[in-house]
Protein backbone atom coordinates (compact mmCIF):
# COMPACT_ATOMS: atom_id res chain seq x y z
CA UNK A 1 0.00 0.00 0.00
CA UNK A 2 1.09 3.51 -0.62
CA UNK A 3 2.46 5.44 2.53
CA UNK A 4 0.84 9.07 3.55
CA UNK A 5 3.05 11.73 5.34
CA UNK A 6 1.43 13.79 6.92
CA UNK A 7 2.86 17.39 7.34
CA UNK A 8 1.48 19.26 10.50
CA UNK A 9 3.00 22.65 11.21
CA UNK A 10 2.65 23.16 15.05
CA UNK A 11 2.92 26.70 17.47
CA UNK A 12 1.44 26.62 21.22
CA UNK A 13 -0.85 23.56 20.55
CA UNK A 14 0.48 21.28 23.65
CA UNK A 15 -3.47 20.32 24.05
CA UNK A 16 -4.27 18.97 20.75
CA UNK A 17 -1.14 17.25 19.18
CA UNK A 18 -1.80 13.90 21.60
CA UNK A 19 -5.37 13.51 20.60
CA UNK A 20 -4.85 14.66 16.88
CA UNK A 21 -1.83 11.71 16.90
CA UNK A 22 -4.88 9.52 18.05
CA UNK A 23 -7.16 10.29 16.23
CA UNK A 24 -4.95 10.11 12.84
CA UNK A 25 -3.52 6.56 14.04
CA UNK A 26 -7.25 5.43 14.44
CA UNK A 27 -8.43 6.75 11.02
CA UNK A 28 -5.54 5.34 9.36
CA UNK A 29 -5.64 1.94 10.57
CA UNK A 30 -4.21 -0.90 7.89
CA UNK A 31 -2.71 2.31 6.09
CA UNK A 32 1.45 2.73 5.85
CA UNK A 33 1.78 6.30 7.61
CA UNK A 34 4.04 9.07 9.02
CA UNK A 35 2.75 12.24 10.96
CA UNK A 36 6.07 15.17 10.53
CA UNK A 37 5.26 17.40 13.14
CA UNK A 38 7.40 20.82 11.92
CA UNK A 39 6.94 23.24 15.25
CA UNK A 40 7.92 26.93 15.97
CA UNK A 41 6.75 26.83 19.61
CA UNK A 42 7.75 28.83 22.75
CA UNK A 43 5.55 26.52 24.80
CA UNK A 44 5.85 23.16 26.20
CA UNK A 45 4.50 21.27 22.62
CA UNK A 46 7.67 20.08 21.67
CA UNK A 47 8.15 18.11 25.14
CA UNK A 48 4.00 17.27 24.49
CA UNK A 49 5.32 15.84 20.96
CA UNK A 50 8.45 14.03 22.37
CA UNK A 51 5.66 12.43 25.05
CA UNK A 52 3.95 11.13 21.58
CA UNK A 53 6.65 10.03 19.52
CA UNK A 54 7.43 7.30 22.67
CA UNK A 55 4.19 5.66 22.40
CA UNK A 56 3.67 5.83 18.22
CA UNK A 57 7.07 5.22 16.16
CA UNK A 58 5.21 6.88 13.17
CA UNK A 59 5.71 10.31 14.77
CA UNK A 60 8.89 12.23 13.76
CA UNK A 61 9.31 15.93 14.44
CA UNK A 62 11.18 19.23 13.32
CA UNK A 63 11.86 21.62 16.12
CA UNK A 64 13.02 25.02 14.94
CA UNK A 65 14.11 27.63 16.92
CA UNK A 66 15.87 30.06 14.38
CA UNK A 67 13.06 30.30 11.80
CA UNK A 68 9.10 30.70 12.39
CA UNK A 69 6.18 30.80 9.92
CA UNK A 70 3.49 28.17 8.39
CA UNK A 71 4.20 28.41 5.18
CA UNK A 72 8.29 27.54 5.75
CA UNK A 73 7.12 24.95 8.05
CA UNK A 74 4.72 23.22 5.60
CA UNK A 75 7.93 23.34 2.56
CA UNK A 76 10.32 21.82 5.57
CA UNK A 77 7.84 19.33 6.03
CA UNK A 78 7.74 17.98 2.37
CA UNK A 79 11.42 18.22 2.31
CA UNK A 80 11.08 15.62 5.34
CA UNK A 81 8.52 13.46 3.64
CA UNK A 82 8.78 9.99 3.10
CA UNK A 83 5.41 9.25 1.68
CA UNK A 84 4.05 8.62 -1.71
CA UNK A 85 1.20 11.17 -0.71
CA UNK A 86 2.04 14.26 1.46
CA UNK A 87 -1.24 15.57 3.24
CA UNK A 88 -1.31 18.46 5.44
CA UNK A 89 -3.82 19.29 7.87
CA UNK A 90 -4.11 21.84 11.13
CA UNK A 91 -2.59 20.80 14.59
CA UNK A 92 -5.78 22.25 16.07
CA UNK A 93 -8.49 19.12 15.09
CA UNK A 94 -10.45 21.67 13.41
CA UNK A 95 -9.88 19.32 10.33
CA UNK A 96 -11.44 15.55 11.61
CA UNK A 97 -8.83 13.22 10.90
CA UNK A 98 -11.06 10.92 10.19
CA UNK A 99 -11.52 12.89 6.55
CA UNK A 100 -7.99 10.94 5.88
CA UNK A 101 -8.84 7.63 4.73
CA UNK A 102 -11.13 9.22 2.41
CA UNK A 103 -8.31 11.56 1.01
CA UNK A 104 -6.15 8.27 0.50
CA UNK A 105 -8.73 6.63 -1.44
CA UNK A 106 -8.89 9.47 -3.82
CA UNK A 107 -5.84 9.28 -4.49
CA UNK A 108 -5.67 5.18 -4.78
CA UNK A 109 -8.32 5.77 -7.25
CA UNK A 110 -5.50 7.84 -10.00
CA UNK A 111 -6.63 11.18 -8.94
CA UNK A 112 -3.56 13.78 -8.47
CA UNK A 113 -4.66 15.86 -5.60
CA UNK A 114 -7.42 15.72 -3.02
CA UNK A 115 -9.48 18.87 -1.73
CA UNK A 116 -11.47 18.25 1.48
CA UNK A 117 -14.05 21.10 0.73
CA UNK A 118 -16.84 22.62 3.37
CA UNK A 119 -18.91 23.87 0.35
CA UNK A 120 -20.12 20.91 -1.37
CA UNK A 121 -22.98 18.77 -0.33
CA UNK A 122 -22.44 17.17 2.84
CA UNK A 123 -19.86 20.33 3.94
CA UNK A 124 -20.24 22.59 6.55
CA UNK A 125 -17.58 25.02 7.73
CA UNK A 126 -19.89 25.41 11.13
CA UNK A 127 -16.76 25.63 13.01
CA UNK A 128 -15.80 29.10 12.17
CA UNK A 129 -17.46 32.25 13.80
CA UNK A 130 -19.03 35.19 11.98
CA UNK A 131 -15.37 37.25 11.41
CA UNK A 132 -13.31 34.03 10.64
CA UNK A 133 -16.08 33.34 7.92
CA UNK A 134 -16.08 36.66 6.18
CA UNK A 135 -11.97 36.63 6.12
CA UNK A 136 -12.17 33.18 4.57
CA UNK A 137 -14.82 34.19 1.97
CA UNK A 138 -12.55 37.16 0.98
CA UNK A 139 -9.56 35.54 0.50
CA UNK A 140 -11.13 32.42 -1.18
CA UNK A 141 -13.04 34.81 -3.86
CA UNK A 142 -9.51 37.29 -4.54
CA UNK A 143 -8.14 34.23 -5.11
CA UNK A 144 -10.46 32.76 -7.20
CA UNK A 145 -10.68 36.12 -9.32
CA UNK A 146 -6.88 36.47 -9.63
CA UNK A 147 -5.53 32.59 -9.88
CA UNK A 148 -7.58 30.55 -13.01
CA UNK A 149 -6.08 27.46 -11.68
CA UNK A 150 -8.34 27.75 -8.45
CA UNK A 151 -11.90 28.90 -10.12
CA UNK A 152 -13.11 25.56 -10.40
CA UNK A 153 -12.31 24.58 -6.79
CA UNK A 154 -15.10 25.61 -4.35
CA UNK A 155 -12.77 25.75 -1.06
CA UNK A 156 -9.09 26.46 -2.31
CA UNK A 157 -7.74 28.21 0.64
CA UNK A 158 -8.37 25.39 3.16
CA UNK A 159 -5.44 24.08 4.92
CA UNK A 160 -6.55 20.33 4.44
CA UNK A 161 -5.39 18.63 1.15
CA UNK A 162 -3.60 15.69 -0.16
CA UNK A 163 -1.46 14.87 -2.99
CA UNK A 164 0.85 12.71 -4.94
CA UNK A 165 4.58 13.45 -3.70
CA UNK A 166 5.27 13.90 -7.43
CA UNK A 167 2.59 16.43 -8.07
CA UNK A 168 6.03 19.36 -6.40
CA UNK A 169 8.86 17.75 -8.30
CA UNK A 170 10.57 20.65 -9.29
CA UNK A 171 7.84 23.36 -8.15
CA UNK A 172 9.05 26.94 -7.69
CA UNK A 173 7.42 27.24 -4.09
CA UNK A 174 8.10 30.25 -2.56
CA UNK A 175 5.20 30.73 -0.05
CA UNK A 176 5.09 33.52 2.03
CA UNK A 177 1.47 33.67 3.34
CA UNK A 178 -1.02 31.19 5.29
CA UNK A 179 -2.49 29.46 2.49
CA UNK A 180 0.24 26.82 1.51
CA UNK A 181 -2.48 24.87 -0.76
CA UNK A 182 -3.06 27.61 -2.89
CA UNK A 183 1.08 27.37 -3.35
CA UNK A 184 0.84 24.12 -4.46
CA UNK A 185 -1.89 24.37 -6.79
CA UNK A 186 -0.40 27.11 -8.66
CA UNK A 187 2.98 25.89 -9.05
CA UNK A 188 2.81 22.17 -8.92
CA UNK A 189 2.32 19.60 -11.80
CA UNK A 190 -1.32 17.63 -12.49
CA UNK A 191 -4.00 17.00 -14.46
CA UNK A 192 -6.99 15.56 -11.74
CA UNK A 193 -8.19 17.14 -8.27
CA UNK A 194 -11.09 15.72 -6.54
CA UNK A 195 -13.17 17.39 -3.98
CA UNK A 196 -14.93 15.65 -1.05
CA UNK A 197 -17.52 16.58 1.62
CA UNK A 198 -16.48 17.69 5.05
CA UNK A 199 -17.24 19.48 8.34
CA UNK A 200 -14.58 22.20 9.67
CA UNK A 201 -14.94 21.94 13.27
CA UNK A 202 -14.71 23.74 15.98
CA UNK A 203 -11.48 23.99 18.53
CA UNK A 204 -11.29 21.94 21.70
CA UNK A 205 -8.50 24.13 22.72
CA UNK A 206 -6.09 27.06 22.59
CA UNK A 207 -6.39 29.93 19.81
CA UNK A 208 -6.82 30.62 16.38
CA UNK A 209 -3.88 32.28 14.65
CA UNK A 210 -5.35 34.12 12.17
CA UNK A 211 -4.39 38.34 12.30
CA UNK A 212 -3.93 41.05 10.01
CA UNK A 213 -0.14 40.11 9.04
CA UNK A 214 -1.36 37.02 7.78
CA UNK A 215 -4.00 38.04 5.89
CA UNK A 216 -1.39 41.07 4.15
CA UNK A 217 0.80 38.06 3.49
CA UNK A 218 -1.56 36.24 1.79
CA UNK A 219 -2.63 39.03 -0.35
CA UNK A 220 1.48 39.02 -0.67
CA UNK A 221 1.23 35.92 -2.26
CA UNK A 222 -1.07 36.08 -4.38
CA UNK A 223 0.01 38.78 -6.01
CA UNK A 224 3.33 37.13 -6.45
CA UNK A 225 1.37 34.00 -8.07
CA UNK A 226 -0.04 35.67 -10.63
CA UNK A 227 3.58 36.00 -12.23
CA UNK A 228 4.65 32.76 -10.94
CA UNK A 229 2.09 30.37 -11.25
CA UNK A 230 1.73 27.88 -13.67
CA UNK A 231 -1.58 27.81 -16.42
CA UNK A 232 -2.87 24.38 -15.58
CA UNK A 233 -4.01 23.28 -18.79
CA UNK A 234 -5.84 20.50 -18.84
CA UNK A 235 -6.66 20.32 -15.24
CA UNK A 236 -10.39 18.51 -14.36
CA UNK A 237 -12.22 19.05 -10.76
CA UNK A 238 -13.78 16.34 -9.85
CA UNK A 239 -16.97 16.43 -6.91
CA UNK A 240 -17.38 13.04 -5.12
CA UNK A 241 -20.67 12.52 -2.63
CA UNK A 242 -20.17 11.11 0.42
CA UNK A 243 -21.48 7.99 -1.07
CA UNK A 244 -19.20 7.88 -3.51
CA UNK A 245 -16.16 8.34 -0.98
CA UNK A 246 -17.51 5.31 1.26
CA UNK A 247 -17.97 2.98 -1.97
CA UNK A 248 -14.53 3.85 -3.34
CA UNK A 249 -12.97 3.40 0.41
CA UNK A 250 -14.51 0.18 0.03
CA UNK A 251 -13.16 -0.89 -3.58
CA UNK A 252 -10.00 0.02 -2.93
CA UNK A 253 -9.47 -2.53 0.85
CA UNK A 254 -9.62 0.89 2.58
Amino acid sequence: MSKISIVVPTYNEKENVGNLVNQIDYALRGIPYEVIFVDDSTDETPDAIRKVMEENANVRMEHRTKEKGLATAVLKGFSLAYGDYIAVMDADLQHPPAILRSMYAVLESGADFCVPSRFIPGGSDGGLGPYRKLVSGVARYIGKILLPCLRKITDPTSGLFMFRKAVIDGADMRPIGWKIMVEVLATGTYRTVVEIPYKFQARPAGESKLSSKVTMEYLMQIKDLMKRGKKQKGMKVIRWSYEKMKAAEKQYGI
